[in-house]
């Protein structure tokens, strides 16, 4: 008796769902993601053999280069609010659209008094090269300099709406002069701040 055939079909998988996943992650990831923005003081830090990665929330950054000194912190609420006391400071009033605005900006180094100009700017006008001159780090009289009201405000505002004491991180250029270090370890020691980091570039550990 002959023996029954069974036609071959050729193996097929419906890779149609698996696409649809693939692209809805992939959607997912673009609109989340936050473009990290170019640093308007770039700066060649010194290196280190020390491995600790510093929080990313809840602390300040001090970028000091070409004797200049620049502001951040992390979370458009600690800076819209940061901005908010610093407005009330100096007097100045700033619009919902130049706190968005702002709240945007990485880190910044202009007076105060310059910088609603700063803030209106597109990103890579605001970071041409030497159009901020940095934060002014000398004191006025009896009155502190605004670098010192800065990182006070940045201080309140983190307290406030975070409950937690900020941090300060310091990133300082490897040829950068001593005087202008030292001006800023004196803002921080008029406020007790005598504990912070350094950030440093890795290099590896000499045997």
């Amino acid at each position: 008796m002959p023996r029954i055939k069974v036609a071959r079909k050729s193996t097929a998988i419906d890779m149609t769902a698996m696409c649809d996943v693939a692209f809805l992650l992939l959607t997912f990831f673009i609109l989340t993601a936050t473009a990290r923005q170019p640093e308007p003081l770039p700066v060649d830090t010194p290196a280190s053999t020390v491995k600790f990665k510093l929080p990313d929330v809840d602390i300040a950054t001090l970028t000091v280069g070409q004797e200049k000194v620049f502001f951040g912190v992390p979370g458009q609420p600690i800076r819209i609010r940061t901005l908010e006391l610093m407005g009330e400071k100096y007097q100045i009033t700033f619009t919902d659209e130049e706190k968005m605005r702002f709240s945007l900006m990485e880190s910044f180094g202009v007076p105060i008094g310059n910088l609603k100009q700063i803030i209106m700017l597109k990103g890579d006008e605001r970071n041409a090269e030497g159009l901020q001159p940095g934060i002014p780090t000398d004191s006025v009289g009896d009155r502190p300099s605004e670098l010192h009201n800065w990182l006070l405000s940045a201080r309140y505002a983190t307290k406030e709406l975070n409950n937690v004491d900020m941090r300060v991180s310091i990133k300082g250029d490897s040829r950068e002069e001593y005087p202008s270090i030292k001006k800023v370890l004196n803002i921080l020691q008029d406020q007790n701040i005598n504990k912070f980091s350094l950030i440093t570039s890795l290099r590896g550990s000499e045997e």
